[in-house]
């Protein structure tokens, strides 16, 4: 009995301390930059331009990979990645090697192409 005593209190005392600690980390984030962090109503709502380079069509996944430059509105460095095309029939002009100016929004999780130029 006397075992089961110290280890309600233990769970009891180590509950405190967590709880303690999730609101000291709740205070150190309050006041921290969110740079680079999404904010899922304001930007999935966003339309993006950015231009780049084809580096890969996939038309069975309806997915293209772009060498894109940096996008000030999202804060993204220039990089490689592969969007979603809304519409398959964006997917005809576009080949590897295409220098391409794009619009893209989010949805969901992923960033889907919405026009080209």
């Amino acid at each position: 009995m006397n075992r089961l005593a110290v280890l309600v209190c233990g769970l009891a005392l180590a509950a405190g301390v967590h709880a303690q600690g999730m609101k000291g980390m709740e205070d150190m984030h309050k006041d921290m930059p969110m740079k680079g962090m999404q904010h899922e109503a304001k930007e999935q709502s966003a339309v993006h331009k950015a231009s780049g380079t084809v580096t890969k069509v996939d038309r069975e996944k309806s997915r293209v990979t772009i060498k894109h430059g940096a996008v000030a509105t999202l804060d993204w460095p220039a990089m490689s990645m592969a969007f979603a095309v809304k519409d398959k029939a964006l997917l005809e002009n576009l080949q590897p090697g295409r220098n391409i100016e794009f619009q893209f929004a989010q949805q969901g999780k992923d960033y889907v192409i919405t026009g080209v130029k």
